[in-house]
């Protein structure tokens, strides 16, 4: 069943009313009943009880997302949601290995000291914890200097920033927040491929077909970098979708 966006945005956050100064629009957009005056919604296009929440020139009406834009900011604020996420996920990770940094004799003490009492189980069960990748991993961490760690840590609240600015600016729909997004998504695509050659594994695999899912769908939906006539499309597009601009159109038609 297809989900009738515009309703369902009405239905939690009200319906948006305005009386336009044009005699030809505004009787379109109005009607009297027995219980009072009626205005069309911009969004859902249903009559609503009561005065309009504005009026005045149709130019100068808000422009209310409705239909497939309205889609396309969910999908936005999705991504503004996962963006927030991550964000959060790396400060924490830069977090520990800052104080990882400050406490890694401490830290190397206490790893070699489970490693000893968890050898025996382990070996119970047939596993070499000497010979293990993951633990091999953890004890050339070790070996870092601390200054490697401290930079380490820089680059992860950086990428952190970058990650929770796109979210924000995707969550308003700014337009250089998904070109943001875009560049930033795609520079890393290379990067994660190449850890693909390193390793398989399902959660890689599903991480690199929604960045690059959600690169394509941003720049073609949006029209990014001149795709599908540019930025002067994507405004007109918006436009078109407006409901008094549908009831100009059938205004003048008529």
């Amino acid at each position: 069943m297809a989900i009738d966006w515009d309703r369902r945005t009405c239905a939690r956050k009200g319906h948006v009313t305005y009386a336009p100064d044009d005699p030809r629009l505004r009787i379109r957009l109005h009607a009297d009943t027995a219980l009072g005056e009626v205005w069309r919604c911009l969004r859902c296009g249903d009559f609503v009880l009561g005065d309009p929440h504005g009026s005045g020139p149709a130019a100068e009406a808000p422009l209310v997302p409705r239909g497939k834009v309205l889609r396309d900011l969910f999908v936005l604020r999705f991504l503004a949601v996962e963006r927030a996420v991550r964000g959060v996920f790396i400060v924490l990770v830069a977090v520990a290995v800052w104080k990882f940094s400050n406490s890694q004799d401490a830290v190397r003490r206490l790893f070699d000291e489970y490693l000893d009492v968890l050898r025996p189980v382990f070996k119970h069960f047939h596993y070499d914890l000497d010979h293990s990748p993951v633990v091999g991993t953890i004890q050339k961490t070790f070996g870092y200097k601390h200054s490697t760690l401290l930079l380490v840590a820089g680059l992860l609240l950086a990428y952190a920033l970058v990650e929770i600015i796109e979210a924000v600016g995707l969550w308003y729909a700014k337009r250089w927040a998904e070109y943001l997004t875009v560049v930033a998504t795609a520079a890393f695509l290379p990067l994660e491929i190449y850890e693909l050659t390193e390793h398989i594994s399902a959660l890689k695999i599903t991480t690199l077909v929604l960045n690059i899912l959600a690169v394509l769908y941003i720049a073609v939906t949006k029209r990014l970098f001149g795709l599908r006539g540019g930025r002067r499309a994507f405004d007109e597009e918006r436009r078109s979708a407006s409901l008094l601009e549908v009831e100009e159109s059938a205004g003048v038609l008529v």
